[in-house]
């Protein structure tokens, strides 16, 4: 089953988070001095995002132990929804600071700032080289996880913007273009801006128990329809636990046959679903005539 493959990335991904989380904090203390020292906007917000990457590490860690949790009375499906809403946390720590930033960078286009272009290439050489390591550490489980993911891309946000600092520094210390360091801030906040509400979506559209946007609801009627003995499917409702588990309850009209035969759709159903729209849990209500039933006295 995938659920091994998953938890096997999300073992590995948890092992590889506290050596990221150290990194991103280091680099913080490391940028904010050089941003100071330099007067570059750009090499500050790099030490921002480098900041909330680590405070996304520390919430994708608590949501990864709290997904591991036991069902409970309290929580009959567990705690799996913890790494959704930690993604969310994350992507919206990402687009607070991107709009900040951008005010900051406005600010900078109308009172422009000698900076010192060869400190800022410097320290931001260094925040690219651990972002790097960063972003390989946690490049394979971010493919299983959206909360992983949304840690991910902190990582990768701060490694092209580490990019992109080391570009401006090199105008600034070559031609004096300080103008650089305010657009280099635009772009990268503008960028993950994109990128977060990309994340957000997602995520809320698991929140709000949406329908999964890669199930056709007509392809799966006509496959439930297809088995003998049923004659339609009806209310429907299908939505994702999290990001791996998706849940289908319905009522199903069947021919007037025995309990036993029903056993045997059901099966067929769970087997069909699984395969072919990767429908992890099913719940059926079985009728028949339904609608024509009178109460006997």
């Amino acid at each position: 089953m995938s659920h091994h493959h998953h938890h096997a990335n999300t073992d590995t991904s948890t092992g590889r988070l506290f050596i990221t989380m150290m990194l991103n904090f280091l680099i913080t203390i490391v940028e904010v001095i050089g941003g100071i020292m330099s007067g570059s906007l750009a090499l500050i917000s790099d030490a921002l995002h480098n900041f909330s990457d680590g405070i996304a590490i520390i919430i994708s860690y608590i949501a990864i132990k709290l997904k591991k949790q036991p069902k409970s009375p309290g929580y009959t499906f567990g705690l799996k929804r913890a790494e959704i809403l930690a993604a969310i946390i994350n992507s919206v720590v990402l687009i607070v600071i991107s709009i900040f930033l951008l005010y900051e960078a406005y600010k900078r286009f109308a009172e422009p700032t000698s900076i010192h272009g060869s400190l800022m290439i410097g320290v931001a050489s260094i925040g690219l080289l651990a972002n790097v390591i960063g972003t390989l550490l946690l490049k394979k489980g971010s493919k299983g996880s959206i909360n992983i993911r949304s840690a991910y891309l902190h990582l990768l946000s701060d490694a092209v913007s580490s990019v992109a600092v080391i570009i401006g520094g090199m105008a600034i210390y070559f031609w004096e273009a300080n103008w650089v360091d305010p657009l280099l801030t635009v772009l990268i906040s503008l960028y993950i801006l994109k990128e977060s509400f990309e994340i957000v979506k997602e995520a809320v559209n698991v929140i709000m128990m949406g329908s999964p946007n890669t199930i056709s609801f007509k392809e799966l009627k006509s496959v439930v329809e297809k088995i003998d003995a049923v004659k339609n499917i009806h209310h429907v409702h299908l939505w994702r636990l999290d990001e791996h588990d998706i849940f289908l309850e319905a009522h199903v009209e069947v021919d007037d046959i025995s309990v036993s035969e029903t056993g045997l759709i059901l099966n067929q159903l769970e087997k069909e679903l699984h395969e072919r729209f990767g429908v992890t849990h099913i719940t059926i209500q079985f009728e028949c005539d339904k609608c024509d039933v009178k109460v006997m006295v």
